[in-house]
């Protein structure tokens, strides 16, 4: 028998039924050993030598494809096609060798298909190959500098900065560029500027509009008119005199498609156009790469997602071009097919781009369903749109002129849309296009001039990174690997140091103190430069053309002198460097204004930066005696000004003070000044310096009794929680879509909302069918994500196994759902321990009379 093992089950059962018979196809499920996590993985004083161990949920693979392997005629290794498939390979024939379940006797080969169809898998196995070392080294020195940054620069970390979580080698360089976005906008200063627009008619022709880009001879720069009262007056240069045709300019210009997608651009482009994160992304691209069930076959949808490579291969350029000339005709068809060469630095061009295995499965002819019908759209236009014709378009300039002001108005007419007709590349910040079509006009004709607007305006600071616009920044400055920039992401936002808002990445305060350390005692590797040629040097071992182990030896040759640079620094220095360094940020310094560090709570202290276990905040020198904090960037919103303490007036109630204060935390409403006093923090959609009394009477009155259940007598309260405005009864919360809501809702809307929730989460009537996962690997039984009463869980035949917290039900793969289903069954199966024999019954002691009092119990204090 031939053993072939793949990495994912649902490939698995798909590749056993294109092979046959003679062909056992068993899943890794991923990776089989890692470095554990703890000191001395990777030891640099022995060469490098690194501990590998299998995971307690790889273990069972393992034993079953070692188990496999013992009677084998052949061992062949078809893992994905990228450094990681490589490298998980290699950990197999290395376990199984030490487990001694391969035979010296036995073939080990290496095949690698690009999609999981038929004629992909057929081919590969015609064309075995062995392992190729230098992709394993490459990838035993990346995962060996990322212990060693990791393992070696997070303790230090911890030691020098309270509440901190971790560094790693491209995460904090990544985090850096936040940050110093950030630092951007917050040095920004705006200017003001003034335009001026106005309507133009020529003969019958319509309107159109055009703006005053020339006055007195001199051409108007951005900034030119910087005021209301220039903007006037040169408005009036306008209302001066009449105008007249002076150029007519048609330039004729092509637009040409964009390449189909890499992993960064597949990220980004679902960013741009379907709101996904790139994790999401991922997922439901892995999902289209393991495909569905056509036909009675499963069949993969897309080509390997992973891969830098812009290419796609001769039979899908071929194909693509036919279904081109099908659907939209043969003008839309190019001469020649079209070949793209990667701009990405650092890119291994080794396989195909993102396309789908067929052109021919059109979106509308596949059951998909949320995610995955939405990307492969995507991949399909992106794929064909990158073999159709250029986009043909005149861009036309017309220049009116009376003697001292000059009017342009400029248009684009598409003569013959092409690739447009399909797709068409988003943009992470669009800035003012103009589409507009304008009128054949002549030099000399004379035009009317109306509706002459001045309007005001004022230069933005460069905006935040997107998840989009970040992956392409990384990918431009050749920083880490596109298919790791995904976990890179989520990995900033779970240590606190970056919040997503809106789409946009905003450093925490962690994050920023972090960064701000980095850079102070470990510049070096925080240089954008510096990790970008660290990736060259990786992919040098890849191809041969450098030792992985020389590139470890001098790495850790300055990194650990660096180290041990900072090992005797007190925390206390470390501060002051950080407090120096964030000067300009914390405390900005502007002619004529107070002195920014001096605290506006006490007469004589100074403000500097402070550490607590939660992270970095701002408080006094004078410290217990004053105990004036405020956050670092209150609200998240890059405003380091803090809220003035002050009283708001006084409860009528309780005949206690109200006021308004700033904390670590932001800013909050306090009632009194007892030791434990009321506090209610407000909302970030509030602005704190509009805050009055009323306002602050109504979050101290939370939370809100809003009447009682008509079916059980319990309370039902509105109150704001971390994830903003709810409803509660007994265990039930109903978010609510507005704050106000929390002081205006009534009783019969919030049993309505409490109802729909625990509508939502399934009654005893029969569960309701989230996803359908397949059929399961081992029994061909299907699987199904269901919601029940006590919330989602996967069903097989007659196991139910619920999902881990905080699991997105729609987003279980089939790998999840086997691992979970095996696991709970396999609990089932464990006989119940036999009853142990009941002790003989000891006869009563005869009771003795209390002859001491017993001690009361110690007063706790207080």
């Amino acid at each position: 028998m031939k053993i072939v093992v793949v990495e994912s089950p649902a490939k698995a059962k798909t590749i056993n039924k294109y092979l046959g018979e003679d062909y056992f196809v068993l899943a890794s499920f991923g990776h089989v050993r890692d470095l554990p996590a703890k000191n001395g993985s990777v030891r640099p004083d022995e060469d490098f030598a690194m501990s590998w161990e299998v995971g307690s949920r790889s273990a069972k693979h393992l034993k079953a494809i070692a188990d496999a392997t013992k009677g084998a005629t052949e061992l062949i290794l078809a893992t994905d096609p990228d450094r990681e498939g490589e490298a998980i390979s290699w950990h197999l024939i290395e376990a199984l060798k030490k487990r001694r379940a391969l035979k010296k006797d036995v073939p080990v080969s290496r095949v690698v298909f690009n999609a999981i169809t038929r004629s992909a898998v057929t081919t590969a196995m015609q064309n075995p190959r062995q392992l190729d070392m230098e992709l394993v080294e490459a990838y035993l020195a990346r995962r060996a500098l990322d212990y060693l940054v990791g393992f070696t620069l997070s303790p230090v970390l911890w030691r020098k900065l309270p509440g901190s979580r971790s560094a790693g080698r491209v995460q904090s360089v990544a985090l850096r560029l936040i940050c110093s976005r950030e630092l951007e906008i917050e040095k920004f200063k705006s200017d003001e500027y003034w335009s001026v627009a106005a309507k133009a008619k020529v003969g019958s022709h319509q309107l159109f509009d055009t703006r005053l880009v020339e006055l007195g001879g001199k051409k108007l720069t951005k900034l030119a008119l910087p005021d209301e009262a220039s903007a006037k007056a040169a408005r009036q240069a306008v209302e001066a005199s009449d105008f007249t045709i002076s150029s007519v300019e048609a330039k004729p210009t092509k637009r040409h498609p964009s390449p189909p997608f890499i992993t960064s651009t597949l990220q980004q482009e679902a960013s741009r156009k379907l709101g996904f994160a790139a994790s999401q992304t991922m997922r439901a691209a892995q999902r289209l790469y393991e495909g569905i069930n056509i036909g009675g076959e499963t069949v993969g949808l897309i080509t390997y997602m992973r891969t830098d490579s812009v290419q796609m291969a001769p039979e899908g350029v071929s194909e693509a071009r036919d279904i081109i000339a099908k659907r939209f005709g043969s003008e839309y068809v190019p001469e020649k097919p079209r070949y793209y060469k990667s701009k990405a630095k650092n890119a291994q061009e080794a396989h195909e781009a993102i396309r789908p295995t067929s052109f021919f499965r059109h979106p509308d002819s596949l059951r998909l369903d949320g995610d995955e019908k939405k990307l492969y759209w995507l991949i399909w236009n992106r794929a064909v749109s990158s073999q159709m014709q250029s986009a043909r378009q005149e861009r036309t300039t017309i220049e009116l002129n009376n003697g001292s002001a000059t009017l342009r108005a400029v248009g684009t007419v598409t003569l013959f849309d092409g690739f447009l007709v399909l797709y068409q590349e988003g943009k992470d910040d669009r800035e003012n296009e103009t589409d507009s079509q304008l009128p054949k006009v002549s030099v000399g004709e004379a035009a009317a001039i109306s509706n002459i607007e001045t309007d005001q305006h004022f230069t933005q600071p460069p905006p935040r990174f997107t998840e989009a616009s970040l992956v392409k920044e990384m990918e431009n400055l050749g920083i880490g690997r596109p298919s790791t920039y995904a976990s890179i992401l989520q990995v900033l936002q779970d240590r606190d140091y970056v919040t997503l808002d809106k789409k946009r990445f905003i450093p925490d305060d962690k994050g920023r103190v972090v960064v701000a350390f980095l850079e102070n005692f470990f510049a070096r590797y925080v240089q954008y430069d510096f990790t970008a040629e660290l990736e060259q040097q990786l992919d040098a071992v890849a191809e041969g053309k450098l030792n992985w182990k020389k590139l470890l030896s001098d790495f850790w040759k300055d990194f650990s002198a660096a180290i041990d640079d900072i090992a005797d620094l007190r925390v206390t220095h470390v501060l002051d460097a950080l407090d120096e360094a964030l000067e300009p940020h914390l405390f900005p310094h502007e002619a004529g204004a107070p002195d920014p560090r001096k605290c506006p709570s006490c007469d004589d202290g100074r403000l500097g930066l402070k550490l607590s276990r939660y992270g970095a905040f701002i408080g006094c020198s004078k410290y217990p005696d004053c105990k004036f904090t405020k956050p670092l960037t209150p609200n998240g919103d890059g405003d380091a000004t803090a809220v003035k303490d002050e009283t708001l007036g006084t409860d009528p109630k309780s005949g206690l003070e109200v006021y308004l204060k700033t904390g670590r935390f932001g800013p909050y409403v306090q009632l009194g000044d007892e030791d434990k006093p009321k506090r209610g923090s407000i909302p970030k959609s509030w602005s704190p310096d509009q805050v009055d009394l009323e306002q602050a009477l109504k979050l101290l009155s939370l939370p809100r009794d809003v009447g009682v259940h008509p079916e059980d007598g319990k309370m039902i309260t509105a109150a704001i929680g971390r994830y903003g405005p709810y409803v509660h009864h007994e265990k039930t919360y109903a978010n609510l879509p507005a704050i106000e809501d929390v002081f205006e809702i009534g009783l019969n809307r919030a049993v309505d909302m409490i109802a729909d929730k625990r509508a939502k989460k399934g009654g005893r009537a029969g569960a309701k069918v989230l996803k359908e996962l397949g059929d399961h690997p081992t029994s061909g039984k299907t699987m199904q994500v269901l919601d029940g009463r006590y919330g989602a869980y996967i069903k097989h035949e007659k196991t139910n196994a619920t999902l881990p917290r905080g699991t997105d039900p729609v987003s279980v793969t089939v790998e999840q759902a086997v691992e979970w289903v095996d696991a709970k069954a396999a609990k089932g199966k464990k006989k119940k321990p036999a009853k142990k024999k009941a002790a003989p019954k000891k006869k009563p002691a005869t009771k003795k009379k209390a002859t001491t009092k017993k001690k009361p119990a110690a007063k706790k204090k207080s």
